[in-house]
């Protein structure tokens, strides 16, 4: 009960200052994977380093981000060739009160036909069950496997354990906050990655990267490729392909800015799954009314999944949810025109979804209506 007191404590002192300012992007933390003695990924030919692509590619993802966006402050969690724990990461992200975390990251496989980009969020992938996306175990074991390089490991990460449950009370309190704005960004680098240097597709996946699981904003962890693959080894040796790549990151970032930025105290306009403003769970009263619409209602988003799930899947406990998006699927039950009689009904939801919250419905289109804290 202790320890669940103290984890409830540091989350209001975390997720407060991320989401003050509303959702203006004023700070962007880039973290260039491994480095110094843990090199990452090595190629069969031992002569490139996932650490050097990915810190190429942070640097100039920065540099064009600076350029674009002069008020926007961008931070490296390394600027050069060093070791950075993945705790000391985690927390250069969270001091420098971060809108968006960017972690970026080279593949790699037994087998040398293995090839692709990916996007990761936030998420337990150990039970089948509960798993949102894919399993992707061998993935997180490797990437979280940098903390035994540290000084008295054992001790730092004693908490964290990817295949116990009761490790992510945090995780699981935390991903209401900081889920959709992940996904989001996460679908946008996916999109925008169709056509270039990297060919195929491997979709996003949920995953407990401790990297993700400390930080307290939308993070996002791609995989730009296989260093383990010969052709996408020779591609990520050129600069050109590392600089494309970085375009594709930064083309991603201007998306996700836009649409955040231009969500805050406006009618949301529709987006493909869902659009900005939150409806509020507290207050008996909408900081605006909407126009008279006989078509608007209100839900109980309980998850969202890139799985297409039935509507008799035992996951959802009896309930029989509606279902708005393509890539990434938002599963809605409960849906009322009375918004005071979904928000009595949210009291209940969240005992079973402990993520579940408040949405509007407007036909197709999905609204989340974000709220100032």
């Amino acid at each position: 009960m202790k320890r669940l007191f103290s984890i409830l404590s540091a989350i209001f002192l975390i997720v407060v200052p991320a989401f003050a300012d509303g959702f203006a992007i004023k700070t962007v933390v880039i973290d260039p994977g491994h480095g110094g003695k843990d090199p990452g990924c090595v190629s069969k030919d031992r002569k490139l380093y996932e650490k050097t692509v990915t810190l190429d590619i942070a640097c100039k993802l920065r540099d064009k981000i600076k350029e674009a966006y002069p008020d926007v402050k961008v931070v490296l969690t390394r600027d050069s060739d060093k070791f950075v724990e993945l705790g000391d990461r985690a927390a250069i992200a969270n001091k420098a009160n971060a809108n968006l975390f960017i972690s970026i990251h080279i593949n790699a496989a037994r087998s040398t036909s293995a090839n692709g980009y990916s996007t990761h969020v936030l998420g337990q992938s150990a039970k089948k069950n509960r798993d949102l996306f894919a399993y992707n175990m061998d993935v997180v074991q490797r990437e979280n496997a940098v903390m035994m390089l540290e000084d008295d490991y054992t001790t730092k990460y004693a908490d964290f354990d990817p295949e116990d449950t009761k490790s992510f009370i945090f995780l699981q309190l935390m991903q209401n906050a900081n889920l959709e704005q992940s996904l989001d960004f996460a679908q946008m680098v996916m999109n925008n990655l169709k056509g270039g240097p990297v060919k195929v597709d491997r979709g996003i996946w949920q995953d407990p990267f401790y990297v993700l699981w400390k930080t307290s904003m939308p993070a996002v962890l791609v995989e730009l490729g296989f260093i383990s693959n010969a052709e996408e080894a020779q591609a990520l040796k050129q600069s050109e392909t590392r600089n494309r790549l970085a375009g594709i990151l930064f083309k991603s970032f201007q998306e996700y800015k836009a649409k955040y930025e231009g969500s805050v105290n406006v009618t949301p306009t529709p987006a493909p799954a869902v659009a900005a403003q939150e409806v509020s769970e507290t207050e008996p009263q909408q900081t605006e009314t909407p126009p008279v619409n006989s078509e608007i209602r209100y839900g109980i988003q309980i998850f969202a999944s890139s799985r297409n799930l039935e509507r008799n899947d035992p996951v959802f406990l009896g309930y029989e949810p509606e279902v708005f998006g393509d890539e990434v699927k938002r599963y809605v039950i409960c849906s009322d025109s009375s918004l005071p009689a979904v928000r009595k009904k949210l009291i209940d939801i969240k005992k079973k979804f402990k993520d579940a919250f408040v949405v509007r419905i407007e036909g197709k289109n999905l609204y989340i209506e974000k709220k100032e804290i």
